[in-house]
């Protein structure tokens, strides 16, 4: 039987009721909107057979030195000929001298070790309905107009890059809950739509107390709705979230290529991820 013909090409807008296609044969519950707030933010490369999109990869630049490589999926039907790595490489290529992250599933690892990636720690998915919680006094909504550039620089120190076009993207979903001392924010979290209901994150700040404040305040306005918080296992936050209706339900291992130490211990740290693709 004759192979069928398969190039890549940019990932471009129309391409994109293709990719929503092949992510909801493969489970995930990406909506249309999910997909289109990332590429807006990435570039990427489709596989195409004829007009169809069978396989996808995007690479989301934070500023000129790292990147969150994702929404890699491969057509089950093309499976078995190389055309992960093939888009994976092409995304590889587009990032540059950056420092590289992604999440994997057991089923990647082994290539991505083959294309330079060290596993750096455990990614832990929450989700479900949520239960009753009190709302915390200390948390409030702010306005992205009053809040970004005081949510970009508490960002930029916990990622260690520079994330302002999704902050950018992340301002038009609604207002963020924030923990103020004083005048300044010292501490905020990110709430949207996503999937079949709504996810919490990134969530920043300087301890778990802080964090667990502002998580609190978010669900305390979601009781009875579906929501998906996505944390690193070292955050200390699941026994809490499953308490509040959101049991453990799998996770996948976060990894990077290129990455180099950070100057200086953070003041602050990403307890919640804006997403398993973003970081």
């Amino acid at each position: 039987m004759q192979t069928e013909t398969v190039t890549l090409a940019p990932f471009e807008a129309h391409h994109l009721d293709g990719a929503l296609a092949l992510s909801r044969a493969a489970g995930w519950a990406h909506r249309r909107e999910d997909w289109k707030m990332i590429w807006s933010i990435s570039e990427g490369r489709v596989a195409l057979a004829g007009d169809r999109v069978v396989g996808t990869a995007l690479m989301t630049p934070f500023g000129n030195t790292c990147s969150a490589i994702n929404m890699i999926i491969v057509d089950e039907s093309q499976r078995g000929r190389g055309l992960g790595r093939q888009l994976t490489s092409a995304v590889l290529e587009l990032a540059g001298d950056r420092e590289c992250r992604l999440t994997a599933t057991s089923d990647g690892l082994p290539l991505y070790e083959k294309l330079g990636f060290v596993a750096t720690h455990q990614v832990v998915r929450h989700q479900g309905v949520v239960g009753r919680v009190d709302t915390p006094e200390n948390v409030g909504w702010i306005g992205p107009d009053d809040a970004l550039p005081a949510i970009k620089a508490l960002d930029r120190a916990a990622f260690d890059a520079d994330r302002d076009a999704l902050h950018d993207a992340l301002a038009k979903e609604g207002p963020f809950a924030v923990v103020r001392n004083g005048d300044n924010i010292v501490a905020f979290a990110a709430t949207r739509s996503f999937g079949i209901g709504e996810v919490v994150g990134p969530v920043v700040a300087e301890n778990a107390e802080r964090a667990r404040d502002l998580i609190a305040f978010i669900l305390s306005g979601k009781e009875g709705r579906f929501v998906r918080i996505d944390i690193p296992e070292q955050s200390g936050l699941s026994s809490l979230l499953e308490g509040w209706g959101l049991p453990h339900e799998g996770g996948v291992v976060a990894m990077a290529r290129g990455a180099t130490a950070g100057s200086q211990t953070p003041k602050v740290r990403t307890f919640v991820l804006a997403s398993q693709a973003l970081g």
